[in-house]
């Protein structure tokens, strides 16, 4: 039985990172003194050694063909591309979904933010496996393994598994498995410059490492380190996203909750129809004492908070990566490696909407602000302060163990056994959210004292310490009470911190060899046991845990598990060299995991090789997989949001304006809720009537997790073909076919489809997680949990034409052509037979899903001089239609739920290019444009993957790079 040691031991960690250097120190005179290693290798163990183990399969082989589909991008295809980060590099695969939490997601929250995350099949992050050689990387709470912490420097190459892997590798195996292979016997030295920015001047990404290593019969060790950093993007510095709506809708979408600020329901005009006065504010200049200074609140007043946001947010990251082989005898051999990374990511989004009736703060009747002598309700957006989040993280990865190889009955078998310990420590700084005890007394009773000075309290009982706030003096204009004020900041805006730590341990043991020879080869074997230990724990601050702050409200995740494993897989040769059958050969897995949470599952795997002619290679696999509910799933606290969506009662713009059936719901108090008046309308932030659907709400909603969350169930199918014709030298093309079933989905219900179900499907059940306010209708909370429930279904092809040839007076050429066609993507929210299901290829319903993605890349090399060109397509989308969209398709059908009017656009293309020279001292020069036409995608008002109307993967304009590599 294998115990875990106290992670949490400074001691321990301080013991293991010392054991790892001095390993290092130990090593490198050894590695030195060529004269006194070992003999060169027999020719025995060289042909050992000509054994790879390919991503998908632990069984070594020499042929590196298997029946899963892998893409492997090598360290020159890195080299050629004008990008500095592994999710970079996987994010233009044609394979790979939308960015998880891109960097436009300025919005997003909590503790996976700024890391970079790689969805495969746009099934969701946690869906695809990320290993370095073999092994996890280590996730967050979330189950998410960020790809940044990963320097490019230390990559030889990436191997990508189009194909489930649970079989081989547990969990999260199920759209893919991305392995990250370093760099090893890496000799002599090699640093790297590079430097860009967007031609609008902004957005600098810099990036410096150095790499060393030496290697011999004895062993080998290389160290890297890398520092990069991206500046941050405005969004008012693009024309599509400084705006809320677009540049179509320059003066759509804009807050009523502005930095000019104004009373609620105040005669400063007429009231209306049902008796309530109009929102007042203050003429800019005049005495914000006296009311009769204030004017009802036009539009030109409202708040563009786009100007204050990030379009891309800044990052800056430390790696250091050390590796090391040692051979203790001819054939056992240590090997560990050690990564540190640091990463810092700064957000920036427009000051806080404070509304003073959500706090129940309102200005007091006896502030010495008041104009009216009585206690007032108030809005105003705290635009001298942006809430700006800076998010750290520090990870400590280390692995060590032991691998070699022995002979029994003349055959030859690897084994290898190790222990992989990973640590994420967090740390959020945020600001520019309000101090709710602080706002209370500052809104509270003031008076002007003697010294000229306004104080808080009352002349008879002052508050210490207190500095008085006045809401209504507008952003720009001087006075007391301002909210420039440097006093007031520091009262009101403190700094808050999140903390989080997650933990994994994991100890592998694997042997693989041959068993005993059929007529057509021999049986290949591997067999392998792994115990893995996960822990994690995120708290946020106090403040906003007790509900004190305007953050959003969030309690503690904290929880941990562990996991047994086993493994056995068989590599069969059934057929070679006869007619139709030049060989024919499957390969069965299956592995048994026991959690200790929720029991055990066993997941098999099936696949066939056959080549039917030396030129002509056919494969297919059957594989189930699962993922198992991660620590946030299971343990995470309650979080809050402000959510967006489309009231079905909404007269106008919901579903009661054209089903009557939704309409009588909504009118009679269905599932318990308050009845809806017959011209409901609903109405956003400041309580006014929305403008833009969907349409964010002024009320915390809450979400949290679920302990009895059973793990997802996957069943995954693929069918291929490789064409290497052998009279055409250097040419090959494949053809993949998949098919991705899941179900028992890990899911969040969405505000949305809760309202959907309620009222559209009309399932009272679903009514009761959320409340009305009885004279407004409005909702005021809502409850959305994650559960078990429903499937989510794709299937599609991958194309790869590959051609390599000569030209003896022009030099080299290589053309690669990668596309994938995705056939369809749907999801079903749950298991009742009256929910429909929802298509989501090519429409950017939970995100953006392209039903095409093709790259062509070109590249040229002759001599010193080489050249690069490559062009990303992507196919056009559709959004629902809503209020501001140009609906160009109206009619269109959606095959489940019929007549569904959608607006479409047209598909986009990005050209980047590249050229470099190779001068005489080994250093090469490489200068190059991404997006080299300054090609913008069209206006997205869904905003996928985004803060903005606009797709979170798409360029944002033309960038310019240099980059200098010297080779010692």
């Amino acid at each position: 039985m294998l115990f875990r040691k106290n992670s949490n031991n400074k001691l321990t960690v301080a013991v293991r990172l010392a054991l790892s250097a001095g390993t290092f120190v130990a090593m490198a005179p050894a590695l030195a003194q060529d004269a006194t290693g070992p003999a060169p290798a027999s020719q025995d163990n060289a042909k050992r050694l000509e054994a790879v183990t390919v991503t998908g399969s632990r069984i070594p082989r020499v042929d590196v063909e298997t029946a899963q589909p892998v893409v492997i991008i090598d360290r020159k295809q890195i080299e050629n591309q004008g990008f500095i980060s592994v999710a970079d590099i996987l994010q233009n695969l044609t394979e790979v979904g939308s960015p998880p939490l891109s960097r436009a997601n300025a919005l997003s929250s909590g503790e996976d933010v700024g890391g970079y995350y790689v969805d495969l099949r746009n099934l969701g992050p946690n869906r695809t496996l990320i290993l370095v050689n073999g092994k996890r990387l280590g996730a967050n709470t979330s189950g998410l393994q960020d790809l940044g912490q990963i320097p490019v420097s230390t990559i030889e190459r990436i191997e990508v598994l189009k194909d489930g892997g649970s079989s081989i590798y547990g969990s999260d195996a199920i759209a893919g498995v991305v392995n990250v292979i370093t760099r090893s016997n890496f000799t002599g030295a090699e640093a790297n410059a590079y430097v860009g920015e967007y031609d609008k001047n902004d957005g600098k990404k810099q990036s410096y490492d150095f790499t060393l290593g030496t290697a011999n019969e004895r062993g080998s060790i290389m160290l890297s380190a890398q520092y990069q950093k991206d500046d941050p993007v405005w969004a008012k510095d693009r024309e599509f996203s400084a705006y809320p709506s677009g540049p179509n809708h320059p003066t759509a979408g804009w807050s009523p909750v502005s930095q000019y600020g104004y009373i609620v329901n105040a005669p400063c005009g007429p009231a209306n129809a049902k008796g309530v006065y109009p929102n007042c504010t203050l003429t800019p200049g005049t005495d914000p004492r006296n009311f009769a200074n204030y004017h009802p609140q036009t539009p030109d007043q409202y708040a563009d908070s786009n100007q204050q946001m990030t379009l891309q947010t800044g990052q800056e990251r430390t790696s250091l990566f050390v590796a090391g082989k040692y051979n203790l005898s001819d054939n056992i051999a240590f090997k560990t490696d050690f990564l540190y990374n640091k990463r810092s990511t700064l957000q920036q989004i427009a000051g806080y909407p404070y509304q003073s009736s959500s706090f129940k703060t309102p200005l007091s009747g006896q502030s010495y602000f008041n104009p009216l002598g009585k206690d007032l309700s108030f809005a105003r957006r705290g635009w001298e302060v942006p809430r700006t989040t800076d998010s750290q993280l520090e990870t400590y990865r280390w692995t060590a163990g032991l691998e070699g190889y022995f002979d029994l009955g003349g055959r030859a078998f690897n084994w290898d056994v190790g222990a992989m310990t990973n640590r994420n420590n967090m740390l959020k700084t945020g600001h520019g959210d309000f101090n709710l005890v602080a706002s209370k007394q500052a809104l509270g009773p003031s008076f002007l004292g003697s010294d000229g000075k306004v104080h808080c309290g009352t002349v008879a009982s002052p508050i210490n310490g207190c500095v008085p706030w006045n809401p209504l003096l507008p952003y720009g204009q001087a006075g007391a009470g301002s909210l420039a004020d440097s006093d007031l900041q520091s009262f009101m805006f403190p700094e808050y911190h999140d903390t989080g730590r997650t933990t994994t341990v994991d100890y592998t043991g694997n042997l693989a060899g041959t068993l005993f020879s059929l007529p057509a080869g021999d049986l290949g074997v591997a067999v392998g046991v792994e115990h893995r230990e996960e822990e994690g724990r995120f708290v946020p601050d106090a403040f906003n845990q007790a509900g004190l702050s305007s953050g959003l409200a969030a309690t503690t995740t904290s929880g941990k598990y562990r996991v047994n494993e086993a493994y056995l897989e068989l590599d069969a040769p059934l057929l070679k060299d006869m007619t139709m059958a030049r060989e024919l050969s499957v390969n069965v897995a299956t592995r048994y995991s026991d959690y200790n949470n929720f029991g055990n599952t066993t997941n098999s795997k099936f696949g066939v090789k056959w080549k039917p002619i030396d030129d002509l290679l056919v494969r297919g696999s059957w594989a189930q997989g699962f993922r198992a509910p991660t620590i946030s799933d299971l343990y995470g606290g309650i979080g809050s949001s402000f959510e967006s969506y489309i009231d079905p009662c909404d007269t106008k713009n919901g579903a009661a304006a054209k089903n009557p059936s939704v309409a009588a719901r909504c009118g009679s108090g269905f599932g318990g809720q308050p009845t809806v008046a017959a011209n409901f309308r609903q109405l956003g932030q400041g309580g006014l009537l929305c403008t833009t659907y969907p349409c964010q709400t002024g009320y915390q909603f809450t979400n949290g997790s679920n302990p009895n969350l059973t793990p997802e169930t996957a069943t995954t199918r693929t069918l291929g073909l490789i064409y290497s014709p052998h009279y055409v030298e250097g040419f090959d093309v494949s053809l993949d076919w998949y098919k991705i079933d899941i179900k028992n989905l890990i899911s969040s219900d969405s505000v949305q489809n809760i309202l959907d179900d309620c009222y559209a499907a009309g399932i009272a059940s679903r009514c009761t997680g959320f409340s009305r306010d009885p004279s407004t209708g409005v909702i005021t909370n809502m409850y959305y949990g994650l559960t078990n429930k429903g499937w989510e279904k794709t299937e599609g092809y991958d194309l790869g034409v590959n051609y390599r040839f000569s030209v003896a007076s022009a030099g080299q050429f290589a053309v690669r052509w990668n596309t994938t066609y995705v056939d369809y993507l749907n999801i079903k929210a749950d298991d009742n037979p009256a929910t429909k299901v929802q298509p989501l290829i090519g429409t950017t319903v939970n995100g953006a899903n392209f039903r095409v993605r093709s790259n062509l890349t070109l590249d040229w090399t002759r001599g010193i001089f080489g050249a690069t060109w490559t062009m990303r397509y992507y196919s056009g989308l559709m959004e629902k239609c809503s209020f501001m969209t140009e609906c160009n398709e109206p009619n269109h059908v959606d095959p489940f739920n019929g007549v569904q009017p959608m607006r479409h656009v047209a598909s986009t293309t990005f050209n980047d290019v590249q050229f470099r020279w190779t001068m005489p001292w080994k250093g090469i020069v490489s200068v190059g444009a991404n997006n080299v036409f300054d090609k913008v995608g069209p206006i997205l008002y869904s905003k996928p993957n985004s803060s903005f109307v606009y797709y979170g993967g798409f360029d944002i304009g033309r960038s310019y790079y240099l980059k200098y590599t010297q080779r010692f």
